[in-house]
């Protein structure tokens, strides 16, 4: 079976927060289905060759935001209770976030905010015709 998170320790971005990301997402997508279970801290850690204390910090995130619940001597499991709201949570983590870099990057070449707002709007456009904003 092939990995289904992968990180790049030279991003800039810290670790623990690209698995939680990649989690949240793959539950906003449903590749992780409500009550799937996640693999072990141990186990992720030696497949993605960090430290096992990274995967837990992600994992108590995770169980701070209500994304997955931990089972002592179970695991980590994707929410059951409450998945529809524990999806929308997470696409509107990942979509905050998404948003959150281009604007960064947006800014990072000059532009302003009436110029990131102009752009903005001109891609909801594209993306939702006639539609009012």
């Amino acid at each position: 079976m092939p990995p289904i998170f992968s990180v790049d320790p030279r991003s800039g971005i810290p670790i623990y927060l690209q698995l939680i990301e990649q989690v949240k997402r793959a539950v906003a997508l449903g590749t992780l289905d409500s009550g799937e279970q996640l693999p072990t801290v141990k186990a992720l850690a030696l497949d993605l060759t960090v430290n096992p204390n990274t995967v837990a910090r992600a994992y108590r995130e995770l169980e701070r935001d209500r994304v997955i619940e931990t089972s002592p001597g179970r695991g980590s499991f994707v929410r059951a209770d409450g998945s529809p709201s524990v999806v929308k949570r997470a696409v509107t983590d990942v979509a905050a976030s998404a948003l959150s870099d281009a604007v960064r990057e947006c800014r990072s070449l000059g532009c302003d905010a009436p110029a990131i707002r102009t752009l903005l709007e001109g891609a909801l456009e594209r993306w939702f015709p006639g539609e009012n904003s």
